[in-house]
């Protein structure tokens, strides 16, 4: 079959694991739903120690954590009461200091996640505002004179206005919940504090950041209506968020923050949540002197379409490598839903995990996707996310999501908890289990132990250049490492195509037929990793 280069496609050439983090696999972890060490049905940092081996097994390189802080419990634990402090569902501070030593024993690095756009409204700084508007803390955060209506049109992204009044008749900005009030980065001690905050998390070994919202943090100083009003629907924050993200003084804090990391001997490293449409505009979060990564989220919100996935790689490409940074490739996180059901079928879901484990830069996986773990329903008396909520039951929200993990399929709630998970594991959840996983050579998880075995061989996968290619619904993605060449083939169509190839690597999936004389059958909805 032939195929014509896709356009603004250039190859991106990468060291390999040198530093570490440019061509990491990280394994995000769902804090709350991970594993329960307690039996309180919530997980925590015991769990998550107990389960550590299980993540060197699998072969990923670093552990991410959602939220731990003590926190307000309006955000799954993104409205921030105390930023040194772990919230008590989940241990202590030595708990943390517990599993940095556990996990590089294993050889795993431990990432965190900080939250700088906004607290929780029962953050001491925003009580002590409330109070006194006159304080130095009210001066931490976007306070506007009594009037009759909003400020502006501004909106939250969780539905409903971006603006809410306190007692007195002030109005305070939150762009997510009314809990969540923003922080204003204009006033220096804000940054001052993140800087202790970082520092204190570093001090104890923590390897680097997660940044929430780092897209976020300045806003319109004089506090202009944005061009539009913002709406779920819309694929990324652009002219409609105008004056809420993306303002060119954010750049300062990444460079701030880098030379915090920088200092130390090992150089931690941070990964940003960069929200935006524009990938060059994204790309510009991964400067040298900025971010380390920059999450682009083209592919996790794209629908099964090759043009679609052909497009976004080379895109990417370009955009990361004009800045000279390693792109990272993200299919799952805590706040879309998963990709098994996203996509249609697991089938489709293992094709794109082989595909985008093999492109040039940085993997994310979201704690379940190798399992293939669908999208579960939730009863709407059990669900939790303000989302749901706050769109008067309309938007479903993440919940779905957050299912705790299933380990044991004989044991209580899949191994989770001896108690009452905090949110409830379909009946079916227990055909999922790791255990019932890691001896089947056919499973989703062996599939994916096996990708990250060849990825640490094959110097092409992750670590190499890339040239994309597309014809119809079929992908090619030629990659070269230093000694080895690999080409990664995904058929997007229902019908089977025809590909050469003398050797086979891996197959996302088990009925696909071996190379016969120089070429092999492709099903529909499979990828397959060719030596070259």
């Amino acid at each position: 079959m032939s195929a014509e280069p896709m356009q603004d496609t250039r190859p991106v050439e990468y060291v390999a694991r040198d530093p570490w983090w440019r061509d990491a696999v990280v394994y995000q972890v769902y804090l709350r739903s991970f594993a329960d060490g307690n039996g309180d049905g919530v997980g925590d940092f015991a769990g998550l120690r107990a389960r550590l081996p299980y993540l060197a097994e699998l072969g990923v390189d670093a552990v991410w954590v959602t939220p731990h802080y003590v926190s307000g419990g309006a955000d799954g634990g993104y409205d921030v009461v105390d930023f040194t402090a772990v919230d008590p569902d989940y241990g202590t501070v030595e708990d943390v200091r517990g599993l940095v030593e556990d996990a590089h024993a294993l050889g795993l690095r431990v990432l965190l996640d900080i939250v700088p756009n906004h607290t929780s409204d029962q953050h001491q700084w925003f009580q002590t505002a409330l109070n006194d508007p006159d304080s130095p803390e009210a001066a931490r955060y976007h306070f506007l004179p009594a009037s009759e209506e909003p400020p502006n049109n501004w909106q939250s992204m969780f539905g409903g206005p971006a603006w809410s009044r306190t007692p007195d008749g002030r109005w305070y900005l939150h762009l997510f919940t009314p809990q969540q009030p923003d922080l204003n980065w204009d006033n220096p001690q804000v940054a001052e504090d993140f800087d202790r905050t970082l520092k204190f998390w570093f001090d104890l070994g923590v390897d680097g950041f997660r940044v929430d919202v780092a897209y976020g943090l300045f806003k319109d100083p004089a506090y202009r209506d944005n061009a539009g009003i913002y709406s779920p629907t819309l694929f990324g924050h652009g002219p409609e968020q105008a004056m809420t993200t993306n303002q060119p003084r954010v750049h300062q804090i990444w460079r701030r923050w880098r030379a915090l990391c920088d200092s130390y001997a090992e150089p931690k490293m941070l990964v940003g949540e960069v929200s935006l449409a524009d990938l060059d505009e994204v790309g510009l979060y991964a400067r040298p002197d900025e971010l380390h990564h920059a999450f682009q989220f083209r592919l996790l919100k794209s629908d099964w379409d090759a043009e679609s996935f052909a497009g976004t790689i080379a895109e990417a490409l370009t955009a990361f490598d004009q800045v000279g940074a390693p792109a990272p490739w993200v299919l799952g996180n805590h706040d879309k839903a998963r990709q098994v059901t996203r996509y249609g079928s697991l089938r489709r879901a293992r094709a794109a995990a082989l595909l985008t484990l093999s492109l040039p830069g940085s993997a994310y996986l979201y704690a379940g996707e190798e399992l293939g773990l669908p999208e579960a329903h939730v009863p709407d008396a059990a669900r939790r996310d303000p989302i749901f909520f706050r769109s008067n039951g309309k938007r479903a929200g993440r919940d779905g999501c957050r299912i705790p993990m299933p380990w044991e399929a004989s044991d209580p709630n899949a191994g989770f908890s001896t108690g009452t998970p905090w949110l409830p594991q379909p009946a079916d959840w227990p055909g999922y289990a790791v255990d019932q996983q890691e001896s089947d050579p056919d499973s989703t998880f062996t599939l994916y132990r096996q990708a990250l075995m060849l990825r640490q061989l094959y110097t092409a996968l992750g670590s190499g250049r890339a040239s994309v290619t597309r014809d119809g619904d079929v992908i090619r993605v030629d990659l070269e490492g230093r000694s080895d060449a690999v080409t990664c083939w995904i058929n997007m169509g229902s019908e089977p195509v025809t590909i050469p190839a003398d050797r086979v690597l891996l197959a996302s999936m088990p009925d696909t037929p071996g190379p016969v004389a120089g070429r092999l059958t492709l099903p529909g909805d499979t990828a397959v990793w060719v030596m070259a």
